[in-house]
């Protein structure tokens, strides 16, 4: 079972995320370490952008740990109808089942609070600004399951979750 993530920076979904690879003992990929590293080892110049590496690099880690016969988490912001459809082809080539699950913070305060005031949780990774967030390109979606950290605690997201999968 592939578990796909998307949703905002600051939304929470990360936290979700990992509270859920606890719950259900799942493999935890997250594209903003593999990008980080990516930076921190290759001669890239000072704030260019690692491109699509992180994203195929992640689906292609997702892939191996499926075929595997694990539970994987894929934890990113998914923006693009191409990067969500990677994702569902790294199920489909691996035989594997997938949910794709969009993380969103309705309460805008709330919202830009998390944004501004969180620790980076990547060592070297700077979170992107409110300002960055709020212009990002990020494409609508009809994830099969929506959840509100505005509104959920990450218990009763990880519940909704869990729920989805049992179903």
């Amino acid at each position: 079972m592939l578990i796909i993530f998307g949703g905002l920076p600051g939304s929470g979904k990360s936290t979700v995320a990992q509270a859920l690879a606890l719950r259900i003992g799942a493999l935890y990929l997250r594209v903003d370490t593999v990008e980080q590293a990516i930076r921190t080892s290759a001669p890239l110049a000072e704030g260019m952008d690692v491109g699509p590496s992180g994203y195929v690099t992640l689906c292609r880690l997702a892939t191996d740990n499926l075929r595997l016969g694990h539970r994987v988490i894929a934890d990113s912001v998914n923006p693009l109808p191409v990067t969500r459809s990677a994702f569902r082809n790294v199920a489909a080539e691996s035989g594997s089942n997938f949910i794709e699950v969009e993380i969103v913070c309705s309460d805008a305060a709330l919202h830009r609070h998390r944004a501004e005031t969180r620790s980076p949780s990547v060592e070297g990774l700077s979170p992107p600004s409110w300002a960055a967030i709020q212009t990002m390109n990020y494409k609508p979606w009809k994830a099969d399951l929506r959840l509100d950290t505005s509104l959920l605690s990450v218990e009763e997201s990880v519940a909704e979750i869990v729920s989805k999968l049992s179903a």
